[in-house]
């Protein structure tokens, strides 16, 4: 097997999500590098391998198999909140910004590629991520306690 990186992660994070957290054929990025205590008293550490912002990703076309993208769900928060600092928050611009990173996610993939897109709807539906979108995912999950995180799979269809 060559070194290409397969896998993107677009929104790392403390990289919450992995189960190794140092997966070898995964290109992590995030738009900010910080380790600190959060408000609680938790060690936080967000330490991706390439610094970017999910708007403009800094990757040629059709560079990945699978893209995952879990971008802050909040765009009410205080910035010294526990969410905010450990998942970032979403800035007054998150329509044009999320359907930016979407449109990123799906230029940076394969013809047929994977897009998992995370989303917890907690202040915004997904429906409303849906619309924004224009397009609808292929299939998806809902999780947690009130099943407010959805996990959808979305594919990048080659051009005819």
């Amino acid at each position: 097997m060559n070194n290409k990186k397969l896998i993107l992660d677009a929104c790392c994070g403390p990289r919450m999500m992995w189960f190794d957290k140092n997966n070898p054929l995964t290109v992590f990025m995030d738009i900010r590098r910080e380790e600190f205590t959060a408000c609680d008293g938790r060690h936080i550490k967000v330490a991706p391998d390439v610094i970017g912002d999910f708007r403009n990703m800094p990757f040629a076309d059709d560079s990945f198999k699978l893209v995952v993208w879990d971008p802050p769900h909040f765009d009410r928060l205080g910035k010294s909140s526990y969410t905010a600092q450990k998942y970032g928050r979403l800035l007054p611009t998150w329509e044009t910004d999320l359907k930016a990173g979407f449109d990123e996610c799906m230029r940076v993939l394969e013809p047929c590629g994977i897009l998992i897109f995370k989303w917890n709807e907690f202040q915004i539906p997904v429906s409303r991520l849906l619309a924004i979108f224009g397009t609808k995912p292929l299939f998806g999950h809902k999780s947690g306690k009130t099943s407010r995180t959805h996990w959808m799979c979305f594919i990048k269809l080659p051009k005819e």
